[in-house]
Parts: structure tokens; C-alpha cells; sequence
């Protein structure tokens, strides 16, 4: 699974990254080195310029909610438990085919955490995880398939601006060998030049998309226990630790 990640870049150099046509984004996001689910994200998505246009669709930049609420929920919690779809069942899945035959987002991250079970145990006798930060080799940007749904909610007016929620889900896939050893999923990861087609809406949304990145662009690195509590964030989460230390947890 994938249920936290880091999100660092400004949204100027995401629009330049992505090559975004048009920025949807009112009040810029502060840098997030501990992405929960229910936070707001930044999120790439292409959108034709209106219902009557026949103008191609506009790839944009918006912040969406993680945690996707489909459009027939009737309550919008159900999102809490929608932070990950996976690649294999997405296209049968009711939660989520409709969205992935059209609305389909690149969702910008420096990279994820995932948390690995240590020999050791605690006072209750569980074992101790050890949490990695798992981040593109090269230092690029890490562009996670996604999905997003556009939820209406029936208590608000029809002039209301916050009538309708933008949400999305991370999709995931199994762990490539080298990650293996510290979870068994990890996020879809889209290549650079499969951005457009994953993101253009007149695509039709079929298996043939579900390609999993090339192996070995990955690296993973043991990082302080502090990004295991949602309330610490900044910098030093992603900083890997010291062998000393990081022998200390094995």
C-alpha cells in the first residue's frame, strides 16, 4: 500500500515539471514531508475547457483531497478508506472503473514511505518497524498514478463554491524485487513519456495502461522513527539515518 509520502516541490515547478497548461491552484500547498491520508494534494489532471467546448483537454494543476469519494457515495467518509486502489482490480472495481475510464491523475511526490517489521519487539511483544524512504534514484520527481472523483454534496446550495469535492486514490502495484523485502506493494509509478496517455480523458481506460515503471529507478533508505506520528513534518524525516543507528533497529 501506499499511505504516506512526501510532497515538496512549489507549484510553480510542478506547472514547469508537468507541463501544465493552466494552474487550478488558489492558495499554493506548504511543502509536506508527512502526506497523510485526508491531507490535500497537489494532483495533475488533463480537463477539456468546458462542457460545450470541443477544445482538446487542458492539463491542469489542482489540489485535491486523499481519499476518494465516488460520485454515488452518500457519505463522504467513505474516502478515509479509499486511499489506494490497486492496479490489478481497478478496471472492475465500482468504486473506481468509472473513474478510471476517464479521470485518471498524476499525483507529484519526492518519494513514499513504507514501514518494514524488525527482529526486534516492544513492551506489548510486537515488532518494531523500521520506516524507509523510498524515492526515484536520480532525485527526480516520483509521478504516482491516480484517480479522482468529483463528489456533489446534497447539503449545500447550488451557489455554493464548496459544493463539489475533489478526491483521489493512489493506485498501487506489487513490489518490484529490490523493494519486496519491505512491503509487498508499492505505488504505480508512470513514466514520463506515458504521461499523456495516462492522463488524457478520451483514452479509453483499459489494462493496456496498467504498465508498472522499468525496475532499478528506485532507492530505499532507512529514515527516523519520527515520521511514524502524522503531527511531525519538515526536512529531517527524509534524512536517511546513520549506520550506527540504523543498526540499532535491524
Amino acid at each position: 500500500m501506499c499511505g504516506r509520502y512526501a510532497s515538496s516541490r512549489e507549484a510553480d515547478d510542478l506547472v514547469e515539471e508537468f507541463e501544465v497548461v493552466e494552474s487550478r491552484v488558489a492558495a499554493p500547498l506548504a511543502p509536506d514531508y508527512n502526506v497523510a491520508p485526508t491531507k490535500e494534494v497537489y494532483a495533475v489532471v488533463e480537463r477539456p475547457p468546458s462542457r460545450e467546448s470541443h477544445e482538446p483537454p487542458q492539463r491542469q494543476l489542482r489540489v485535491l483531497t486523499w481519499g476518494l469519494v465516488p460520485s454515488w457515495a452518500k457519505d463522504p467518509s467513505i474516502g478515509n478508506r479509499m486511499i489506494n486502489a490497486r492496479m490489478e482490480t481497478v478496471a472492475e472495481k465500482p468504486a473506481y472503473r468509472k473513474a478510471f475510464a476517464a479521470r485518471r491523475a498524476l499525483l507529484p511526490a519526492d518519494g513514499y514511505f513504507e514501514w518494514y517489521a524488525t527482529s526486534q519487539t516492544n513492551a506489548r511483544g510486537k515488532p518494531v518497524k523500521q520506516p524507509f524512504f523510498i524515492r526515484p534514484a536520480d532525485g527526480g520527481i516520483l509521478a504516482m498514478a491516480g484517480l479522482y472523483e468529483i463528489w456533489r454534496d446534497p447539503s449545500k446550495d447550488d451557489d455554493d463554491p464548496d459544493r463539489f469535492r475533489w478526491t483521489c486514490t493512489v493506485l498501487t502495484t506489487q513490489a518490484e524485487d529490490s523493494l519486496g523485502h519491505i512491503h509487498e506493494r508499492m505505488p504505480l509509478m508512470v513514466e514520463r513519456e506515458r504521461w499523456h496517455e495516462w492522463l488524457d480523458p478520451t483514452t479509453p481506460g483499459d489494462t493496456s495502461l496498467l504498465v508498472p515503471a522499468a525496475p532499478g529507478r528506485l532507492e530505499a533508505y532507512a529514515v527516523p522513527t519520527l515520521v511514524s506520528n502524522v503531527r511531525n513534518n519538515g526536512p529531517e524525516l527524509v534524512e536517511p539515518l546513520a549506520v550506527a543507528e540504523e543498526g540499532q533497529t535491524s
